[in-house]
């Protein structure tokens, strides 16, 4: 009996790699609640936390004269609360498309 493969898309891998690393939970637990195998959910977070370490690097340039450190780590602080956010916002309008269509069927 042969398989067919699953493939996931980009979004999805990184809506799931950002419910462990911003929820807390553990990897397998959201593996179990998503159906996936806990390796496979590893190496997506793991791959999450480098690409938002590289995005954060980028942005997180030393404070200039006119900005004290405390203002920057605020800035800091809020920019990934905004991407938090903005992640949300992005995954509850995908999650009504999908009621949405399944209401009319």
């Amino acid at each position: 009996m042969s398989r067919t493969r699953r493939s996931f898309t980009p979004e999805f891998k990184v809506e799931a790699a950002r419910r462990v690393i911003d929820g807390g939970r553990s990897v397998t637990e959201v593996a179990r609640e998503l159906n996936v195998h806990e390796n496979l959910l590893r190496k997506w977070v793991v791959a999450e936390r480098v690409r938002a370490g590289a995005a954060l690097d980028a942005r997180e340039l030393p404070p200039d004269g006119d900005r004290s450190a405390v203002e920057h780590a605020e800035l800091v602080r809020l920019r990934a609360e905004l991407a938090e956010k903005d992640r949300d916002i992005a995954f509850l309008k995908k999650v009504s498309a999908y009621f949405a269509a399944q209401q009319h069927r």
